[in-house]
């Protein structure tokens, strides 16, 4: 095989699809040196022919190398992933082997041996919880991955916690569904939403979609979308024809985002460029365990005593989900924000506590060391403890964690403390919104 010239491959690579895809880098044996994927392959394809493109210092060996290349075109970005995936693991090139190595890639599991299975994504496929598990992978690229779990969740409804879900369990008919059941991306076995088969055919189906190409599935749920109902098995037929929608629809979510399903107030999106670079940057600084999907703010409003109110705003994948706001009347306190967290604390989380429910997995306190300790001091007296609660000062914009005494200082741009600030100033809004509302009903009572 010989070797093209660069402004050869430059010139090839620039007329290129302008579509989603994977591309196999090759040497003059036509050996395949590395395998990447593309959102848009002429973009990614030609960068590597480009004198200045810097590819950092583990790929810029394999530059000199390349003499010729592949592509192969996907439906999606979603399927340029997972067929990434498939390949180098197929194909085992030299240079992803090189990276893969290190054992930093993270890889897709589905624990198949569990009464309800639950996908996850690890960086460590050998660990003990997940023996016997379906491992996928290892993915080159661990933002691109979460994404494509939750797109693909939207369709399919797995689980993704990490609760023992058996089938009869008689606490499941008290169990509170989490936030994801709310907005139709899990179907909720831990409350009987589903039973044990449904849901193990949602899940067989997901895995089928791993493993074959989004018209090939669509094929096969339409033929069993037919034999339901040529069966009378209309319930079925029914949940097959809506995963087929959410799959055509999938390349339509992955273009314009998953803004246009939450209701935006002016003043958050207004700080909030990117929820995800937000997300990442907040469970870097805290050294979060795991992902951080849901947070949850308290914070407490009053004038001078006078009509002590407490509000709790939630916000799923950085963006704030109307369902999931309260506001609550303070009884025990009237001018001590301190001691009314505490209240808002004890009566929001009282069931969580009880093991009813799942906490958010972060929970923000607006205010500082003091306010902090006063909703841990809620949260001794319940049986579980949440996953990380952290306060958020005024002024300084200091961070406060219940394991440092020092507070986290970061800079005004971070990504990480600007949704922060977003998610405690929402909880401040709705706080202020609740205290004016009482206020006004007092002041029109009392007026002659």
């Amino acid at each position: 095989m010989s070797a093209n010239p660069p402004e050869s491959l430059l010139a090839k690579a620039r007329a290129l699809p302008g579509v989603a895809g994977v591309y196999l880098l090759k040497d003059a044996d036509g050996v395949i040196l590395y395998v990447g994927k593309a959102g848009c392959l002429p973009e990614r394809v030609s960068a590597y022919f480009v004198a200045s493109a810097d590819h950092g210092p583990r790929k810029e060996p394999m530059l000199a190398l390349i003499a010729d290349f592949d592509t192969i075109p996907c439906e999606g970005e979603w399927e340029a992933l997972l067929m990434e995936a498939r390949l180098i693991k197929d194909l085992k090139p030299k240079f992803n082997r090189m990276m893969v190595d290190d054992k930093t890639f993270p890889y897709l599991v589905v624990t198949t041996r569990h009464e309800f299975p639950s996908v996850h994504i690890t960086r460590d496929p050998h660990a003990p919880e997940f023996k016997g598990a379906r491992v996928f992978g290892p993915f080159v690229s661990g933002g691109g991955l979460r994404r494509a779990v939750e797109l693909l969740q939207r369709v399919f409804k797995y689980r993704t916690c990490e609760l023992d879900i058996k089938a009869l369990d008689p606490a499941n008919a008290r169990f509170r569904p989490c936030l994801l059941h709310a907005i139709g991306q899990c179907t909720a076995p831990c409350a009987n939403r589903i039973s044990r088969d449904e849901y193990g055919e949602d899940i067989d189906r997901f895995l089928r979609f791993l493993g074959s190409k989004r018209s090939a599935m669509l094929r096969e749920l339409r033929e069993e979308m037919e034999a339901a109902s040529a069966a009378q098995k209309f319930e079925r037929a029914a949940v097959l024809r809506d995963q087929i929608q959410a799959i055509e629809r999938l390349d339509d979510r992955e273009r314009r985002g998953s803004d246009a399903e939450y209701e935006w107030q002016p003043e958050v999106t207004s700080l909030i460029q990117d929820p995800a670079a937000g997300l990442r940057s907040l469970a870097r600084t805290l050294e979060h365990p795991g992902e951080i999907r849901c947070i949850e703010a308290i914070d407490i409003a009053h004038l001078g005593g006078d009509e002590t109110v407490g509000s709790k705003v939630c916000f799923i994948d950085g963006r704030p989900f109307r369902d999931g706001y309260r506001r609550y009347k303070i009884r025990s306190v009237a001018n001590n924000d301190v001691m009314a967290i505490r209240e808002v604390v004890s009566r929001r989380y009282r069931e969580a506590g009880a093991g009813l429910e799942l906490y958010p997995d972060l929970i923000l306190i607006d205010g500082g060391s003091a306010q902090l300790s006063a909703a841990m001091e809620a949260f001794e007296l319940l049986g579980t403890k949440p996953p990380m609660v952290i306060g958020l000062a005024k002024r300084e914009e200091l961070i406060y964690r219940v394991e440092s005494p020092e507070p986290i200082r970061l800079g005004r741009d971070n990504a990480g403390l600007r949704l922060c600030q977003a998610v405690r100033d929402e909880a401040h809004r709705f706080a202020q919104h609740y205290h004016h509302l009482l206020r006004s009903k007092r002041l029109i009572g009392d007026s002659p």
